[in-house]
């Protein structure tokens, strides 16, 4: 019993462990997307040209491993959150937007996809 329970307990270990952190999941994104001073802040924060808030250098910590494997260890809200994210870069800061590419995907393999998702959604 006590190794069926021990088992458990690192599966559940090994399950958690393939996820993102889900600390910052409430944070207010139409705040953050509303206040181009924020959002500048955040992107500087990412681009290594700023300060970075506990929650930027969370974001910056997984933003390549995200794009790349479209956000398979987000959670759901951590997914829906990366698409608003990135359909408002495209939109509305494609200077930052050019810039974070050049960064994350100077092969552009993945921020094509999302390029194409966004724009057929328009």
């Amino acid at each position: 019993m006590k190794l069926l329970i021990i088992t458990l307990a690192l599966a559940a270990t090994c399950v958690a462990q393939k996820r993102y952190t889900n600390k910052y999941d409430n944070m207010d994104l139409d705040e953050v997307l509303a206040n181009r001073r924020l959002l500048v802040s955040y992107i500087k924060c990412v681009l290594d040209q700023g300060r970075c808030t506990a929650e930027g250098k969370e974001l910056k910590t997984h933003i390549s491993d995200a794009l790349q494997t479209g956000c398979k260890k987000c959670t759901p809200n951590q997914r829906e959150g990366a698409r608003r994210v990135i359909s408002h870069m495209i939109k509305e800061e494609p200077e930052y937007w050019t810039m974070l590419v050049e960064k994350y995907d100077p092969e552009r393999m993945y921020s094509t996809k999302y390029e194409k998702e966004i724009n057929s959604i328009q």
